[in-house]
């Protein structure tokens, strides 16, 4: 039996599996995906995620988890009446991937198990430990796959905006945002250091961004009706045209993801009894998809709970919610931030 199960090897899971073995405790860190994993995402580590990869990591951000140009300056939104909001920081651009991959090895130096290409299909609460059904690798099976169990005295669920594992459990069915983002060749005529992101209706049901990976342009929108996407997407591109002089040429891909949709109050879900969620399966999320910085800080907090107060149940959720009050502060705060800013987001002010 392990001490803990984390499924998810995104920023969360993979802190959290760090922490834990690093403080003795026995982890398998279940992926559904082979690492390394690819996510869509802004990519864009704000000074924040960098202080606390350090911090927790014991090294900075690796150059090799980069992509040019690797230094970012900063965000900048436009808000739903054209008026440009200029926020100047220190941050890095990177390819999740590679990022992740690496946030995932360091789990594996420090003791943790690491099994990618498994599905956790479902967890079975039984007394004082959880019983996990997986799809997927086994450890006593080199090659091929098999459906079997592993126990557990708790689980922590870091799946990020899928929560298919949290929907089983806890019967729910949560609320999305679907994004759809382009990489084109091309030009425009704005600072590549940057993320932009556009807050006004006509062009997004949420928010639409811009930014350079490797010189390649990123473009995307996010919609709450999928039959929409299409409509909001070429508006997009024809305003970057008018007001930037966007010119594509290649389209090299295109991709599709979901994020959650955050509601007023920022609701946290942080589990119920020997499950524990973190990172966007708990409902941490900062404005414009900005998840890595909460992921990383929700899921070591939910790791020092757990190796704190191993033998008591109560005494974890109380540690746990204490240490990430201030994380959710700040996620307030941040959103009411954007919801001053533009009457697309008031109902979070």
């Amino acid at each position: 039996m392990y001490d803990v199960i984390v499924v998810g090897a995104g920023p969360a899971g993979s802190t959290a599996a760090k922490i834990l073995s690093q403080k003795g405790h026995s982890v398998l860190l279940i992926e559904k995906f082979k690492i390394p994993r690819y996510k869509s995402c802004s990519g864009i580590l704000i000074k924040k995620t960098m202080e606390l990869t350090e911090l927790y990591f014991g090294e900075s951000v690796p150059e090799s988890v980069m992509c040019e140009p690797a230094q970012n300056r900063g965000m900048i939104f436009t808000n739903d009446l054209g008026k440009e909001y200029r926020y100047e920081q220190e941050g890095r651009n990177i390819w999740r991937s590679t990022f992740d991959y690496w946030l995932a090895k360091k789990a594996k130096e420090s003791g943790a198990n690491v099994r990618d290409d498994t599905i956790a299909l479902s967890c079975e609460e039984k007394g004082n430990f959880v019983s996990v059904t997986l799809h997927g690798k086994a450890a006593d099976t080199k090659t091929g796959t098999k459906t079997y169990t592993e126990e557990a005295r708790y689980l922590l669920d870091c799946e990020g905006v899928a929560r298919t594992l949290k929907q089983r459990i806890m019967k729910c069915a949560p609320s999305y945002i679907t994004t759809y983002q382009t990489f084109y060749q091309g030009s425009i005529d704005l600072d590549p250091h940057y993320f932009y992101a556009y807050l006004q209706p006509e062009l997004s049901e949420y928010d639409a961004w811009f930014n350079v990976k490797d010189g390649l342009l990123v473009l995307g929108v996010a919609v709450k009706d999928t039959g929409k996407m299409r409509y909001f997407y070429d508006t997009f591109l024809a305003y970057m045209e008018k007001h930037h002089h966007l010119q594509t040429e290649e389209r090299i891909k295109s991709e599709k993801w979901l994020m959650p949709y955050i509601r007023p109050g920022c609701y946290i879900d942080y589990g119920m009894h020997h499950v524990l969620f973190a990172g966007e399966a708990a409902g941490f999320l900062n404005p414009m998809g900005e998840g890595i910085s909460a992921a990383i800080e929700s899921g070591y907090q939910a790791a020092c709970a757990v190796a704190q107060h191993f033998e008591n149940m109560e005494q974890i959720y109380v540690a746990y919610r204490e240490s990430t009050e201030p994380l959710k502060s700040y996620m307030q705060r941040q959103w009411s931030l954007v919801g001053d800013m533009a009457r697309t987001f008031q109902e979070m002010r």
